[in-house]
């Protein structure tokens, strides 16, 4: 099975034959830079690799990993995403295409797909306040509210007022987050920069699943500039911000439960400077590796009859999508049942 792979420091990555090769940097004991032992990566064994630190490559080290279908998702000191190498996409076909813009441009066929992603989303997000209200959390009010939100759904005339019913959700959502979490406080959604460690949490994992719903659309036919609920933008794969509403909360938030009350995050995990909350490097590979279990981790399908990975999960609704646009199967949102 192909691994994804996570480069916390800085350093170079280049071909070596025919594995990856990444020399790390490291600081001596005087604060000098100096280059660590190297770490040799066979290449039949990556599935992609995410950047957090600087990183050296050149044109030749691009062209042996967009050969073998590898891509390479960057993040800056912020943790902002900002960008992907990705492979050219060799599954692309025109009647797709085609297809996804049809849907795109007729109002109706639009409003449908946008409805089912925010559909979805709220379907997970009362699932997982349901799940923490049967543990002592009061969040019957919380539940009870964005239920009516979501009734709400089908009679939206426009994307526009959807996105709004769906801010709503949101922001009611998080105000659910006080309850459900123990030691931190969330105070309200901040992003650019996040304000506090939840936050921070919020921002960082958000990008995770954003990263995810990419690949797994790059392994379809679809292409993932042409959206529905959001607005297709020149510089972002928004087809990735539709599909990741539906598993935010399944990859996302519960990942972020898990480690706060836990206490495998704590406050030595973050960093606060210049009005901003970030986490540190040792705490971004806790989340990291929680991230990974969580998307290694298995169910059983209803409909395949047998166990699948959440990250396969992602791949099957990019599926799902595909066949609707093509006219041979109503597309329904993944809804947690269990």
């Amino acid at each position: 099975m192909k691994k994804t792979y996570y480069f916390f420091n800085s350093g170079t990555l280049q071909r070596k034959d025919n594995t990856i090769k990444f020399t790390p940097v490291e600081e001596d004991g005087n604060g000098h830079e100096r280059d660590g032992k190297p770490r040799y990566l066979p290449v039949e064994n990556i599935a992609e690799f995410y950047v957090f630190g600087a990183l050296n490559a050149n044109s030749a080290l691009y062209n042996f990993l967009g050969r073998n279908d590898i891509a390479v998702h960057f993040f800056d000191y912020y943790e902002n995403y900002t960008g992907s190498f990705m492979p050219r996409d060799g599954l692309l076909s025109g009647k797709m295409i085609l297809a996804q813009t049809s849907h795109h441009h007729n109002k109706n066929k639009r409003l449908q797909l946008a409805r089912k992603f925010v559909e979805g989303a709220a379907f997970n997000i009362n699932k997982n306040l349901r799940y923490y209200n049967t543990r002592g959390k009061d969040l019957d009010g919380v539940i009870e509210t964005i239920e009516q939100y979501a009734s709400q759904i089908p009679n939206t005339s426009s994307v526009d007022e959807l996105m709004g019913l769906e801010g709503n959700i949101r922001q009611t959502y998080y105000s659910g987050f006080e309850l459900i979490i123990n030691d931190f406080s969330m105070g309200g959604r901040s992003r650019q920069p996040p304000q506090n460690e939840v936050n921070a949490l919020i921002s960082f994992g958000n990008m995770m699943c954003y990263t995810q719903c990419l690949q797994a659309i790059h392994q379809t036919q679809l292409n993932p500039t042409i959206s529905y609920l959001h607005s297709p933008g020149e510089r972002r794969y928004s087809l990735s911000l539709d599909i990741s509403e539906i598993f935010k909360p399944i990859l996302v938030d519960r990942v972020i439960f898990k480690l706060l009350n836990k206490r495998e995050l704590q406050e030595k995990h973050f960093e606060s400077k210049l009005n901003k909350c970030l986490l540190n490097p040792t705490g971004k590979k806790i989340f990291v590796q929680a991230f990974e279990e969580r998307l290694n981790e298995t169910i059983q399908h209803r409909s395949l009859k047998r166990k699948v990975s959440y990250r396969h999960l992602i791949k099957l609704e990019c599926y799902k999508l595909s066949k609707h646009l093509l006219g041979m199967e109503e597309y329904k949102p993944f809804k947690m049942y269990w």
